[in-house]
C-alpha cells in the first residue's frame, strides 16, 4: 500500500483529475464506514425518541406520574 501512495504521489495529473481522485476516494472511505455500520449493526446517530423524550407527558412539566396530586 505504501508502494501504492508512493506512486500516486509521483504521478502528474492536471487539477480536475487531482479532485476526482481526491473525491473518489473520499466516497470509498464513507462508503466503506457505511458497510462496516450495516454489517455490525452499530450505528452512530441517536434516535430523536432517545433524545427528546417519549413525547408530550413524559415529563413532570408535560404533566407526567411524579407531578400529578
Amino acid at each position: 500500500m505504501n508502494q501504492q501512495l508512493s506512486s500516486l504521489a509521483q504521478k502528474e495529473m492536471s487539477r480536475k483529475e487531482f479532485l476526482a481522485t481526491l473525491g473518489f476516494g473520499l466516497a470509498s472511505i464513507m462508503g466503506f464506514s457505511t458497510l462496516v455500520r450495516l454489517l455490525t449493526g452499530k450505528s452512530s446517530g441517536h434516535h430523536l425518541s432517545d433524545k427528546f423524550g417519549a413525547g408530550y407527558g413524559s415529563s413532570a412539566y408535560g404533566g407526567g406520574k411524579e407531578n400529578s396530586h
